[in-house]
C-alpha cells in the first residue's frame, strides 16, 4: 500500500512539474497582448518580458545542479515551488515594466530549477521497469500545461487586467506539487549510512532482489567533483558527450522554430479565419499530447534508443519536406513585431483581417523543450525572437473585447494602424495560396514533426539523462547539459529570422534535415540503451565501457 501511495505521489510530481513549466511558457502568448497595451510596451520591451524567464532558466540551470546534488532533489523542488509562488505574486500585482521582468525572471529561475530535480528525484524513485513511464510523464504535463494556457488565454482575453488572472492561476497547481513532495521520503542520495538510505539508487519501490544484491556489497558512495566530468574516470567523459550531443541535436533539428511558423501553413491551407488558425493550432497541441503518451508507453517495452532513431528519422524526413515543398510554394515568412515608433506606440487589438501573419502563439514549442521549456524540455523550451514576434502579433486572439477595452487599446494602438494594414497583401493574392496539395503536403509533414518529436527528442532525451550519470553528481552533469539545451535554444531562435534572410527558409529546413540525419547517426554510434536497468547497472555499463 505504502509503495503504491509513493508512485502515485512519484506520478503527481512528475505530471504537476511538467505542467507548470508548459504553463508558464505558454501563458505569455496571451498576456502579452493586454500587457502591450497596459504598459505601452515596445517591440524592444516585448522581447525582454518574453526572453526573461529564458534567460532565469539558463541562470537557475548554470547553478541549480549545486543545489541539487548538496542539498538533495526533493528540497530543491520544495524551494523552486516557494520561489515559483512569490514569482507567480510579483507578476500578479506588477504595476511597472521593471516588476514585470523581474517575476519573469524568478519565474524562469524556478521552473528551471524544477524541470531538473523532478526528472532526477522521479527517476531515482522508482523501478526501472516504470523509470521510462514515469519520467516521460513530466514532457506530457509539459504539452498539457501549454494547452491549459491556450484554453485561459482565450478565457480571459477580453476581461480588464486579465493577464492578472492568468499569472496568478499557475499557483494553484504549484501548491498541489509542493503539498504531494511533503509526503515522499527524502532524497535517497545524500544520506550516510545504509539503514537510513545508502541503497544509492535502489529504493524501496524497486524490486527486492536487486536490493538485497545490492545490500550484500558495501555501500560506496562516490565523490565527484564538476571537472569529473571532462575526465576519463568512470568514463565521465563519454556520459558528457552523449548528453551534450542529445540536448543540442533536440535544438540543432529546428524543434524551437518549425512550430513558430506553422499558422501560416494553416492559413495557406484554408484556415483563413483567425478563430479556425487557433482551434487548428491547438489540435497541433493535442497531437502533441497523444504522441507523448505513445512515447510513454512505448518508452520501457520498445526502448529509448529506439524511440530516440525511429523520431529522428521522421524529423529529418518531416522538415526536409517542408523545405522541398516551400522551395515550390514559398511561405510569407515575415518578421511579425514591427518595431515602434515610441514607447507609446503599440500594437491594437483591431488589426487588418486580411494581415497573413497570423496566431504563431497557439503553437509556440518548449524543449523541454520544451521542453519546450523540458520541453520541455527540455524540458522544454521557447524562442526569443520568433516568440517575441509570435506573442507581439495581437492577431493571436481575435475576440470581441469589452468596449471599454477596446476603447483604451485602440487609443494606445492609432500610430501603428497604417503600418500593420500594409503588412502583407490580400489572402487571395499570397503566392503560397496557390499551391493548395504542396501545403497540404507540408501540413501534414509538420503534423508527422510534432508527432515525432514528442515520441523521440521530447520525453526521451530528459530520460536517458536522468539515468546516464552516477549519484553524486546526477544533479551538476544534468544542469550542465541543461544549461547547453537553453543556450542552444536561445541561439537557434534569435538566428533563425537572420539566417531565413541569409540563405532563405528552405534551405534552412533543409539543413534541420541534414543535421536530423547526423542526430541519428549520433545515437547509434553513442547511445546505449537503458531500459529495463537499474541506475547502478547502467553506471556500471558505462565505468566498463571505453
Amino acid at each position: 500500500g505504502r509503495a503504491l501511495l509513493v508512485l502515485l505521489l512519484s506520478a503527481t510530481v512528475s505530471l504537476l512539474g511538467g505542467l507548470i513549466f508548459g504553463y508558464e511558457l505558454g501563458i505569455i502568448s496571451g498576456a502579452l497582448l493586454q500587457l502591450q497595451a497596459d504598459f505601452q510596451l515596445s517591440c524592444f520591451k516585448q522581447e525582454v518580458v518574453v526572453s526573461a524567464v529564458l534567460i532565469g532558466a539558463l541562470l537557475a540551470s548554470l547553478a541549480g545542479g549545486i543545489l541539487i546534488d548538496r542539498y538533495g532533489r526533493r528540497r530543491a523542488i520544495l524551494v523552486s515551488n516557494l520561489v515559483l509562488l512569490v514569482g507567480s505574486l510579483i507578476l500578479t500585482l506588477a504595476r511597472s515594466f521593471a516588476v514585470l521582468v523581474i517575476g519573469r525572471m524568478t519565474v524562469g529561475l524556478a521552473i528551471s530549477v524544477s524541470s531538473m530535480a523532478c526528472c532526477i528525484y522521479v527517476s531515482e524513485m522508482v523501478a526501472a521497469q516504470q523509470r521510462g513511464l514515469l519520467v516521460s510523464l513530466y514532457e506530457a504535463g509539459i504539452t498539457v500545461g501549454i494547452l491549459l494556457s491556450y484554453a485561459l488565454n482565450y478565457i480571459f482575453a477580453d476581461v480588464e487586467e486579465g493577464w492578472r488572472y492568468m499569472f496568478g492561476l499557475a499557483i494553484a497547481p504549484t501548491a498541489m506539487q509542493f503539498l504531494s513532495i511533503l509526503f515522499l521520503p527524502v532524497n535517497p542520495v545524500k544520506l550516510s549510512s545504509w539503514d537510513s538510505d545508502c541503497q544509492k539508487d535502489l529504493i524501496p519501490l524497486q524490486d527486492t532482489e536487486h536490493r538485497a544484491a545490492a545490500k550484500r556489497e558495501p555501500c560506496q558512495e562516490k565523490h565527484y567533483s564538476f571537472l569529473d566530468l571532462f575526465r576519463t574516470r568512470d568514463n565521465m567523459r563519454r556520459r558528457t558527450l552523449v548528453g551534450l550531443g542529445l540536448v543540442l541535436f533536440q535544438q540543432f533539428t529546428g524543434q524551437p522554430n518549425v512550430l513558430g511558423y506553422a499558422s501560416k501553413v494553416f492559413h495557406s491551407v484554408g484556415f483563413q479565419s483567425n478563430s479556425s488558425a487557433i482551434l487548428a493550432s491547438v489540435g497541433l497541441g493535442a497531437i502533441k499530447v497523444v504522441a507523448t503518451l505513445v512515447a510513454m508507453a512505448l518508452a520501457d517495452k520498445a526502448g529509448r534508443r529506439v524511440l530516440l532513431m525511429a523520431g529522428c528519422v521522421v524529423m529529418a524526413i518531416s522538415v526536409t519536406t517542408i523545405g522541398l515543398t516551400s522551395r515550390m510554394a514559398p511561405l510569407a515568412v515575415a518578421r511579425d513585431c514591427q518595431a515602434a515608433a515610441g514607447p507609446n506606440a503599440s500594437h491594437s487589438l483591431t488589426q487588418h483581417p486580411l494581415a497573413p501573419v497570423l496566431p504563431q502563439a497557439a503553437v509556440s514549442p518548449v524543449p523541454p523543450a520544451s521542453g519546450a521549456v523540458k520541453s520541455q524540455a527540455g524540458p522544454g523550451f521557447a524562442s526569443t525572437r520568433s516568440l517575441t514576434e509570435v506573442f507581439a502579433s495581437t492577431q493571436s486572439k481575435e475576440v470581441v473585447p469589452n468596449p471599454s477595452l477596446t476603447q483604451k487599446r485602440d487609443l494606445v494602438g492609432q500610430s501603428k494602424k497604417g503600418t500593420l494594414e500594409s503588412m502583407g497583401p490580400p489572402l487571395g493574392a499570397a503566392p503560397w495560396a496557390q499551391h493548395t496539395v504542396l501545403n497540404w503536403i507540408t501540413l501534414l509533414s509538420m503534423m508527422a514533426f510534432v508527432s515525432a518529436f514528442s515520441i523521440g527528442f521530447g520525453p526521451m532525451t530528459w530520460l536517458v539523462l536522468s539515468e546516464i550519470y552516477p549519484a553524486g553528481i546526477r544533479g551538476r552533469a544534468f544542469a550542465f547539459c541543461n544549461s547547453f539545451n537553453w543556450a542552444a535554444n536561445l541561439l537557434i531562435s534569435l538566428s533563425f529570422l537572420d539566417l531565413i534572410d541569409a540563405i532563405g527558409f528552405s534551405w534552412m529546413f533543409l539543413l534541420y534535415g541534414l543535421m536530423g540525419v547526423m542526430a541519428v547517426i549520433f545515437i547509434y554510434l553513442f547511445v546505449p540503451e537503458t531500459k529495463g536497468q537499474s541506475l547502478e547497472e547502467i553506471d556500471q555499463q558505462f565505468s566498463r565501457k571505453r
